[in-house]
């Protein structure tokens, strides 16, 4: 919108296109590349809310404030600042036109969060209108707009997320003097994960879709469940170089974490299950391929506001269904779990999440899940040592499954029993006589009656 120029003599100048279609200039002298980039961002922002016909913003307000008288006059004069005499501009306390500008300015985040701020920005402004005036909003208004959330049928987590932008919004607000109290500063919403939405994908079932996928998607879905990389940014990241055979590990590029100090990338073993889809991967790339994963998905992932999964989820959902299986909530998600899971029960957590990129807590709250396998190992562990600690015989354990299994047969013999009738080929003693193996020092239970007589 405005340009800085350099004359023969040192001195700089701002040109810019007013909104009559004129080009002033605004002489600086001797100043500064520094101090003249300074300028010259303020003049934008004062050009555009001229343009826009808005409030300026708070940083602008104040600087516009804060400037010597010499160059205040140049403003007024090329109809950007009012003359002096008059009241001094006041910050836009207008909730749209500074939830507009506090994220454009926020350059020290990611497009993709950007973009997932202005959902809650088009709520605030749905809800309360975008030319509210901020310090009008009261910490009532702030609850019923966490009502107004939840009768828009969002889950209790997203909820939860959007209070929270809106309390980060208001604080910078107050910081700005905008307003004298955050509103959203005591309203929130439980964070509870819904279980619901939590799958564990066996390595039984996603050998299935493997079976079903070409030689590209062989490799994608073998990084996500057998790496637990992260798709697509993390999976479509990885470079053939940052494959180190030799070693048996692997350097994973994070692009969600690399603007964290040490977080931009990680090392993780070849795991065993990961290594024939990788070794397929190199073996069937053509020279000079720098990528691991081909077929134009990172081109088409890799926007300037964020990666996005261009249709990945889509083909994804196709091979599930393909392999018979029905699809499950976050697809790829639930990969990268079900591999933290698994390697939760055999390595320390905090390895567990270095090769991740997550924290224990992270993992503890939203990764981690109970499996059948649990359960299994559990109860088929030693299984005459948990017997005889509980005092329950084996052929205990029998009957109960099988009286469990015979449904509608054990009913009806309770009812022949009520009539009086003794079951064909049962025996007179409906008692069970205990005895003692002095060999073994264990009790054996022996059952007279139309049971199985087996030995326990």
């Amino acid at each position: 919108m405005a340009s800085i120029v350099r004359d023969k003599n040192g001195t700089r100048r701002i040109l810019f296109v007013a909104p009559d279609g004129k080009r002033p200039t605004i002489r600086l002298g001797k100043v500064s590349q520094r101090i003249a980039d300074s300028i010259k961002l303020r003049i934008e922002n004062l050009l555009a809310a001229k343009i826009a016909r808005h409030p300026i913003d708070g940083p602008t307000a104040e600087w516009l404030a804060g400037v010597d008288d010499k160059l205040y006059r140049k403003l007024v004069k090329v109809g950007l600042a009012p003359a002096r005499d008059g009241a001094t501009p006041k910050p836009a306390s207008t909730l749209g036109p500074f939830l507009a500008d506090y994220t454009a300015k926020r350059v020290d985040v990611k497009p993709a969060t950007r973009e997932v701020w202005q959902q809650v920005v088009r709520n605030l402004n749905d809800h309360f209108g975008s030319e509210r005036d901020m310090a009008t909003i009261t910490e009532g208004d702030a609850d019923d707009f966490k009502l107004f959330l939840i009768r828009e049928g969002l889950a209790t987590t997203t909820v939860h997320k959007r209070l929270q932008f809106a309390r980060m919004f208001f604080r910078a607000a107050k910081r700005h003097k905008l307003v004298a109290l955050n509103p959203f500063a005591e309203v929130s919403a439980s964070a509870a994960v819904d279980e619901s939405r939590q799958r564990f994908v066996s390595q039984d079932e996603i050998n299935r879709i493997l079976d079903v996928c070409d030689p590209t998607w062989r490799t994608i879905v073998a990084l996500c469940r057998y790496g637990g990389l992260r798709c697509p940014s993390e999976v479509l990241s990885l470079r053939r170089q940052d494959v180190d055979w030799v070693r048996g590990r692997m350097a994973v590029r994070s692009p969600k974490t690399e603007h964290h100090p040490g977080k931009a990338s990680r090392t993780i073993p070849i795991f065993a299950e990961l290594r024939p889809y990788l070794f397929e991967a190199f073996e069937l790339a053509p020279e000079g391929t720098e990528y691991v994963v081909g077929g134009g998905y990172r081109e088409a992932s890799n926007t300037p506001s964020g990666w996005r999964n261009c249709n990945l989820r889509t083909q994804f959902e196709r091979l599930v269904k393909r392999a018979g299986l029905e699809p499950w909530p976050r697809l790829f998600y639930a990969l990268r779990a079900s591999r933290e899971t698994e390697l939760a029960q055999t390595f320390p957590l905090h390895v567990v999440t270095a090769w991740l990129g997550n924290t224990p807590r992270i993992a503890m709250k939203h990764y981690l899940q109970v499996t059948d396998g649990d359960f299994e190992r559990a109860v088929g562990g030693d299984q005459k040592a948990v017997q005889k600690a509980a005092h329950v015989p084996a052929k205990a354990v029998q009957n109960a499954a099988q009286h469990a299994a015979a449904g509608d047969r054990t009913a009806s013999h309770n009812r022949a029993q009520a009539k009086g009738h003794q079951p064909v080929g049962a025996m007179a003693c409906d008692s069970m006589r205990k005895c003692t193996n002095e060999q073994n020092g264990e009790d054996r239970i022996r059952t007279c009656g139309p049971v199985s007589r087996s030995r326990v």
